[in-house]
């Protein structure tokens, strides 16, 4: 069986105290491999890498730079097997899931080279006439990628290459559910070209390595998508240091089904958006509010759908969902699942454990709207369906939230759409589509406890980059005294 290293300064290594921790497929259990225990010593390690690396890549023209993440976006799709069965096993991901984020994370790798000859500033007009006002942007220097399990290939790639493309080195520190995986890209990209030190990844657990990486004083940014509970313990640490920060947090997003929409068309929309990957997605359609008098149709045409989706092998293309990624995982979903029970909700299909992680898919009509069901992200396969007798209440309840991640309309009337994309307060709203949706050029991120900042395209690229005004004395300014 394979232990991997941590991967610092363009090669694995163990760590420095020898320990290592297993990686398990949640679907069968069994260990795919141990990973290095990360400790301070290794911490210590990567940032001094990290470091080097960052001088000597920031020094690079931006044509250097485009030239290399190009090649890595080939390397991803030369190595499509190997990356697409390391994340089926150790993420648990259907095929359909997996093929997506080893395709989408080519994807952002090119995006990312395309913005880096986009790294515009501006000149200022001075009041003052023998100045010129100059603003240019330079990297913050090294950030700390905290990256999920739930899309650890993908979402670990949308984090590090654009402040990549920026100038900036990256050390990862990947979730200790999928930590083979970020090794596997590490050894990827380093195969394309990417000099020594640009990007490390240490792998271990959040206090024993996490916490003192997000601590480290040459450590100059943070980007974490995660738990909003671990958001608020990383920022914290990052505002003592004033370090970069962008946090892509949980939802507990909405779904508006307007009385115009077909039924059973929306339906099998809002299934994609609540079962894709057992509903481990920040994303996922979780309260799906229906405009009188559909609410029933829907929720029992919702229900027919859900007790439809085939669960097999992860590699039968037929498989729509697969595990939950733990115990823990499981446990939640149970809690919340009993607490809309005893909360009087009605549940049409689902609301049990299949086998071992496996939770069956959950249509739960009129949940109580207070308590963990309705307030709490779930984080697995249940979607809450109420009946709501008129638009604009339905846009009220979609903000009666502490989230604001994203959200989806389904409605065919474009003014109601619009006016709804407009009123409901979160990072994104989809009109005609579910609230699961994602683009390498579009700003994610949501409002309030969702997160600060924004990843993807241009907006990360210019989040971990700092502004610097320079004035030029081109003659001779008046003096006071």
């Amino acid at each position: 069986m394979k232990t991997y290293g941590h991967f610092i300064h363009g090669r694995e290594v163990p760590a420095a105290n020898g320990e290592t921790f297993p990686s398990f497929a949640p679907m069968t259990g069994e260990i795919l491999g141990h990973a290095a225990r990360g400790t301070e010593a290794d911490v210590e390690a990567a940032v001094s890498s990290a470091r080097k690396g960052y001088e000597h890549w920031s020094s690079l023209p931006p044509y250097d730079r485009e030239k290399i993440l190009l090649k890595c976006a080939d390397q991803v799709e030369a190595n499509y097997d190997r990356l697409l069965n390391l994340l089926i096993d150790e993420s648990g991901s259907s095929i359909i899931k997996a093929k997506y984020e080893v395709l989408y994370t080519a994807s952002v790798l090119r995006t990312a080279a395309g913005e880096v000859r986009r790294l515009y500033a501006d000149t200022l007009p001075n009041e003052k006439p023998h100045r010129m006002s100059m603003v240019v942007r330079e990297p913050v220097g090294v950030v700390l990628a905290i990256s999920p399990f739930n899309a650890p290939l993908v979402l670990l790639a949308k984090m590090i290459v654009f402040p990549l493309g920026a100038g900036n080195a990256v050390i990862a520190k990947p979730s200790e559910e999928t930590p083979l995986i970020a090794v596997e890209l590490a050894k990827v990209m380093k195969e394309a070209g990417l000099p020594n030190g640009v990007f490390n990844v240490v792998t271990g657990f959040g206090a024993e390595c996490g916490a003192p990486l997000a601590r480290h004083p040459k450590v100059n940014g943070i980007a974490l998508t995660g738990s909003t509970a671990t958001g608020v313990k990383i920022g914290e640490i990052a505002i003592q240091s004033m370090k970069r920060l962008q946090l892509e947090l949980g939802g507990k997003n909405p779904l508006l089904v307007l009385n115009d929409f077909d039924v059973t068309k929306a339906a099998e929309i809002a299934a994609v958006g609540a079962f894709t990957h057992g509903g481990q997605i920040c994303m996922s359609s979780a309260r799906i509010m229906v405009e009188a008098p559909n609410g029933r149709a829907f929720a029992e045409a919702l229900a027919k759908k859900a007790a439809s989706l085939h669960l097999g092998d992860l590699r039968d293309e037929k498989t729509a969902y697969g595990p939950l990624i733990n115990q823990r995982a499981v446990d939640k979903v149970l809690r919340h699942v009993q607490a809309a029970k005893d909360g009087g909700a009605e549940i049409l299909t689902g609301g049990a454990v299949h086998n071992g992680l496996v939770f069956q898919p959950t249509v739960i009509y009129n949940p109580p709207m207070s308590g963990p069901c309705w307030d709490e992200e779930t984080f697995g396969p249940v979607a809450m369906v109420m009946e709501v007798p008129s638009f604009e209440e339905m846009i009220a309840i979609a903000n009666e939230s502490d989230y604001g991640l994203s959200a989806g309309v389904l409605t065919n009337d474009l003014v109601r759409g619009m006016t709804a994309a407009r009123k409901i307060r979160c990072g994104s709203v989809h009109v005609g589509a579910h609230s699961f949706q994602s683009d390498p050029m579009a700003p994610i991120g949501g409002y309030g406890m969702s997160g600060i900042g924004r990843s993807g395209g241009k907006y990360s690229v210019e989040h971990f980059t700092e502004l610097k005004w320079i004035s030029l004395e081109l003659g001779e300014t008046p003096r006071p005294f």
